[in-house]
C-alpha cells in the first residue's frame, strides 16, 4: 500500500455493525508512501496515526506525476521536499493568493487552520483535492469563504455581500493612496474612446518610478489615452466581511518610445498582459491628482 498526501483512506467494515469510515491523508512516515498514516478523519474532523488493516485501501487523488515525499514526525505535521516542476490546482492558487492578500506565511495560515505547514505548501503547490473541512478551516483561516476558495464566484460581480450595519467611509491621505496604487495588479483607465463616448477599460499594470505604466496594442482603446488626461482606479474588496478601498488617480498619459525606458519596464513589470497576443506599447500616466476612499466598521 502507497500513499500520497491528499489521498483518501477508506476502510470497508467487515462486520455488519461497523460504518464505513474515510479520511484524508495529511502525514506520511516513509518516502516511499508506505503505512503508518496521519489521517483526518472526515467524520471526527480528528488526526489519528494509522496502520491500515487488510479492511483499508486508498483512493488516490490525481497527482499528474510522482508527487512530493514528506516526512512526518507525528499527527499532522510534516516537512516537504522539494520536487521540480509541481504544477498547483485551481483551490491552491486560490488559497496562495488569499494567503499572500492578507499578509500571511504558510507557518502563520497553517497554525491557524491547524493543519502542519508541509500540507498546506502540498495544497497550494499541488493539483490537491482537499476534504469540506480543511476548506472551512483554511476559508476561516484567510477570513473568506469556501465558495471563494473554490472560485464557485469567479463569474460573479464583485459586492454581492450585506453592507456593514454602521460603515464608516473615510477618505484617504496622499501617502496611503500612493501604497494602495503600488501594489500593481488589474486596474481600470478611463479613456475617451472618439465620437465623445467613454470607455472604462481594464489593464494590467505597474507602479515604477511614481509612474502608471501598461503594455497595450496600438489602435486598442487604452492607446486611446495617449496625449489625453485620464483617470485611472484601482480597487480591493473583501466580500466576507464588506469592506474595501478604492483609489482614483488622474494626470497626463504618454507613450514610453525610449528603447532603454522600454526595457527597463519590461524588466521590473511583475505580470505580462492577461489578454495576450502584441501588445508591445507602453503607456505611463503621471498622476497629478491622487484621491481615495475606505469602507471599514464604525471602529475600524
Amino acid at each position: 500500500m502507497r500513499a500520497h498526501l491528499g489521498d483518501q483512506l477508506i476502510i470497508e467494515r467487515t462486520t455488519t455493525s461497523a460504518a464505513k469510515r474515510d479520511g484524508e491523508i495529511v502525514g506520511l512516515h516513509h518516502e516511499d508512501g508506505t503505512p503508518p498514516y496521519d489521517v483526518r478523519w472526515s467524520d471526527t474532523d480528528e488526526v489519528t496515526l494509522v496502520f491500515p488493516g487488510p479492511d483499508a485501501h486508498i483512493r488516490h487523488l490525481e497527482h499528474g506525476r510522482p508527487g512530493p515525499t514528506y516526512a512526518a514526525t507525528g499527527p499532522d505535521t510534516a516537512e516537504a521536499e522539494a520536487t521540480p516542476g509541481r504544477t498547483p490546482g485551481d483551490i491552491g492558487r486560490r488559497v496562495a493568493v488569499e494567503r499572500r492578500r492578507q499578509g500571511l506565511s504558510r507557518e502563520e495560515t497553517a497554525r491557524s487552520a491547524r493543519m502542519s505547514p508541509g500540507y498546506l505548501e502540498y495544497l497550494e503547490e499541488r493539483p490537491a483535492d482537499p476534504s469540506v473541512a480543511t476548506l472551512i478551516r483554511l476559508a476561516d483561516a484567510l477570513g473568506t469563504t469556501v465558495t471563494t476558495l473554490r472560485g464557485g464566484g469567479v463569474d460573479l460581480p464583485p459586492g454581492q455581500g450585506q453592507a456593514l450595519l454602521h460603515p464608516q467611509l473615510r477618505d484617504l491621505g496622499p501617502e496611503e493612496c500612493r501604497t494602495l496604487l503600488a501594489s500593481h495588479g488589474v486596474g481600470r483607465i478611463a479613456v475617451s474612446a472618439g465620437a465623445g463616448r467613454p470607455a472604462v477599460v481594464p489593464v494590467n499594470y505597474d507602479v515604477i518610478d511614481d509612474a502608471i505604466v501598461f503594455r497595450t496594442a496600438p489602435g486598442s482603446t487604452p492607446a486611446a489615452s495617449v496625449g489625453e488626461e485620464v483617470a485611472f482606479e484601482v480597487d480591493h474588496m473583501d466580500e466576507a466581511l464588506s469592506q474595501g478601498w478604492s483609489v482614483l488617480a488622474v494626470g497626463p498619459a504618454s507613450v514610453v518610445t525610449d528603447p532603454e525606458a522600454v526595457r527597463r519596464l519590461a524588466d521590473h513589470a511583475h505580470t505580462t498582459p492577461w489578454p495576450g497576443g502584441e501588445r508591445e506599447m507602453w503607456v505611463s500616466v503621471r498622476p497629478v491628482h491622487l484621491t481615495g476612499r475606505r469602507i471599514t466598521p464604525p471602529d475600524g
